[in-house]
């Protein structure tokens, strides 16, 4: 686990330490990541196909009831992104009305507004612009690699969320095994920016999903995840893993104490 001091009584939990081959040092990472998603997002839907690994429509589908996503719930997405978990959500909920996605990537937002009724605002998981117990839900679909203060983000969690209200966190984890840790980097690192340079991708997304295995492989394991979530408060807090085959999708879960009309 990465930490480092920030005031006498709050430590922050970083998701992995700073990646100086794309930025000079942590303040200046912010800026790198969402321009970089910016510049990749007419890109990001077409390869984010190409990468697959059991983490598409269905399976986001399916990580949402298994978390207790319901028909009626205020759901947010942290780090929307293009809207690919977002759109799952709707299918559930009912009703596009129901659906708020942020996002600091207003680039990536834009590809987000097939959804004409979904509320899509520009914000950062460490300052959610939403006042206290918003929400019946909280999905973030495989961003938690670029927030800056995980302590912070899930304190904003959990202030969002109503009393009772649940949590999903999807992520990739770096395989515990060397030959799952070797396959996994060829593909994301290698084979996958050669398949999209074949495709006419821009540069930018070549050089994005370069540093995405980057944040895989450095991201802090998951049981300091799961400890840092219990002491923001959350209950129930597990980790589930779909199968043995994907043992690398990572499904966080937990609620916040208390009873919830949707639940």
């Amino acid at each position: 686990m990465t930490t480092q001091p920030s005031g006498a009584k709050r430590t922050v939990l970083v998701p992995h330490p700073p990646l100086t081959a794309y930025y000079a040092s942590e303040s200046e990472r912010s800026a790198f990541v969402r321009g970089l998603f910016d510049q990749a997002a007419p890109d990001y839907d077409r390869i984010e196909g190409l990468l697959a690994l059991g983490s598409g429509g269905w399976y986001r589908r399916q990580a949402l009831l298994r978390a207790g996503l319901r028909p009626g719930m205020r759901f947010l997405d942290v780090g929307v992104g293009t809207g690919i978990l977002l759109r799952q959500a709707v299918r559930i909920l009912g009703d596009e009305a129901l659906a708020t996605g942020i996002d600091p990537s207003p680039g990536m937002m834009r590809l987000a507004s097939s959804l004409p009724t979904v509320t899509l605002v520009e914000g950062c998981a460490e300052r959610i612009p939403f006042p206290d117990e918003s929400f019946d839900f909280l999905a973030m679909g495989y961003a938690l690699r670029h927030i800056g203060d995980l302590s912070a983000a899930f304190h904003e969690f959990h202030r969002v969320l109503r009393p009772g209200g649940r949590l999903c966190i999807l992520e990739i984890t770096r395989p515990d095994s060397a030959w799952g840790r070797s396959l996994m980097k060829l593909y994301i690192r290698g084979m996958l920016p050669m398949l999209a340079r074949l495709t006419g991708a821009r540069r930018e997304s070549l050089l994005l999903w370069r540093y995405y295995w980057d944040t895989i492989e450095t991201c802090v394991p998951p049981e300091p995840l799961l400890d840092a979530l219990a002491a923001t408060g959350f209950e129930g807090v597990r980790r589930h893993v779909d199968n043995r085959m994907l043992s690398f999708l990572s499904e966080y879960q937990g609620r916040k104490a208390g009873s919830c009309q949707k639940g």
